[in-house]
């Protein structure tokens, strides 16, 4: 069956958490299915929530990243997205598989670069600060963030403050636009969209809002239906895993 008879499939993979806040990431991200789009949930056994966000610990992660992806392209979907703006896994596993593999926080750097020129960026809390710094300036965009912030929580605490990160994250993004900021990103994808709606914050702040389930699931749809795929000059197809 061709892309013009059935709807694209994008595959939005999930890492293990507490119930109710895989659900709610589930429920999100099944959200921006469309009558053109289908969004389906892969499984992936790691997840930051438990395992923290330091560099060597992050890295542990991206094996089973590249797994799901596999599994992800095994089911038939034509694309796949990874929960989280650390873009766990995108490099590699684009030399493995042989759909578009769509990192969060690459398409929102770059969707944001056509709908301003000024970034305002918002994190969990002071300790990923670096994190952020990295995943910015590996996309090379570092000149164009005018400010970060951070709502002062870790990941696991988001949900028992919720009120207080709300509070703390619009406050903050309303600096960041007086500071100059045409675009705010949320460069933790549990304060918007999980627990703030988009809409709502574009709203109250004037200014877009890119986030990192949305963007990155209609980018590689968009992909997909263009028939557009990542250059093999750039990501070589591994010979490891060749014909699995």
């Amino acid at each position: 069956m061709s892309l013009v008879d059935r709807r694209i499939r994008v595959a939005f993979v999930v890492g293990d958490y507490p119930p109710a806040e895989r659900k709610r990431r589930e429920d999100t991200a099944l959200a921006y299915s469309s009558p053109e789009v289908e969004v389906g949930i892969v499984s992936v056994k790691a997840s930051p929530h438990y395992i923290g966000n330091a560099p060597d610990l992050l890295g542990l992660a991206v094996p089973p990243f590249i797994d799901a992806f596999r599994e992800a392209e095994k089911q038939g979907y034509d694309a796949v997205v990874p929960l989280g703006t650390l873009d766990l896994g995108v490099d590699a596993g684009r030399s493995v598989v042989d759909i578009p593999v769509v990192g969060p926080s690459e398409s929102m750097l770059h969707i944001a670069s056509m709908l301003g020129r000024r970034f305002g960026v918002l994190m969990y809390h002071d300790f990923v600060l670096p994190l952020g710094y990295r995943m910015v300036d590996r996309y090379n965009m570092r000149d164009k963030v005018i400010g970060w912030r951070t709502c002062g929580f870790e990941l696991p605490d988001i949900v028992a403050n919720r009120d207080a990160v709300v509070d703390t994250f619009v406050k903050s993004a309303r600096e960041l636009v007086e500071l100059g900021a045409d675009v705010i990103l949320p460069m933790g994808i549990t304060q918007c969209p999980v627990h703030i709606k988009p809409d709502w914050l574009m709203n109250e702040l004037g200014v877009p809002v890119v986030e990192g389930i949305g963007a990155p699931i209609r980018l590689a749809a968009m992909l997909v239906s263009l028939k557009l795929h990542y250059s093999r000059k750039f990501w070589p197809k591994s010979p490891l895993f060749e014909g699995k």
